[in-house]
């Protein structure tokens, strides 16, 4: 059996940009999109548009559903919100769990989202790295293994993405993946194994992050 299944780190974020923004924030650590991030954005999707892709998986915060849906749109394919995907619920960048929208006030800026798919794995704050690791290759496993054999889309975050790798192929994406924003990883199930085919290309975008930040 062949399998593809892509995992994308959202693209560059408003605060990375204007970091004042954090200062005023409603939702502070539920940062949208940057104007270069949309751009970035609809360049991952017409990265993709030609693939085989039957589900696009989202961590369900904004940034991640914004990048998202920029593929969702061109791929004419529904969006399904799973926590498991979520940002790295550090207490070192969080003084407290995050505030996010709700799955309907997303669903009301994003009609593509599924408001019927019932996320597989859950996300607590606060979480250590070996936490997050873990749970976003649960997530990985979970989703492409027992619920969706087909070739999907995962949209996460920079150590969901690296999680969510070493899920599949195990520690060598530890030393491997580079994810940086926007970036795309390529994971290719033949059986009995998961292959590593992209290790965070960023050919797709014509402005990349210099430095890989996870914060």
């Amino acid at each position: 059996m062949s399998q593809i299944v892509w995992i994308a780190r959202h693209a560059n974020r408003l605060d990375f940009v204007n970091p004042d923004w954090f200062l005023t924030a409603e939702r502070r650590y539920d940062p949208p999109l940057s104007e270069d991030g949309f751009v970035q954005a609809k360049q991952l999707a017409r990265r993709l548009k030609h693939e085989n892709i039957c589900h696009i998986f989202a961590s369900p915060f904004l940034r991640t559903v914004q990048t998202a849906n920029a593929v969702a749109e061109v791929l004419d394919l529904p969006i399904k919100l799973e926590t498991g995907l979520s940002e790295w619920l550090n207490p070192a960048w969080m003084t407290e769990e995050p505030e996010r929208l709700s799955i309907s006030a997303l669903a009301e800026l994003f009609p593509r989202i599924d408001s019927s798919y019932t996320p597989r794995i859950a996300a607590k704050y606060p979480e250590t790295h070996e936490h997050v690791r873990a749970r976003s290759g649960q997530t990985a496993r979970c989703l492409a293994t027992e619920f969706f054999p087909h070739d999907i889309l995962l949209v996460a975050h920079g150590a969901s993405v690296l999680g969510g790798a070493m899920g599949l192929v195990g520690d060598i994406a530890k030393t491997e993946v580079k994810a940086s924003l926007c970036s795309l990883v390529k994971v290719v199930r033949r059986e009995p194994e998961w292959l590593l085919e992209l290790k965070g290309d960023t050919s797709h975008l014509t402005q990349v992050e210099e430095v890989i930040r996870f914060a």
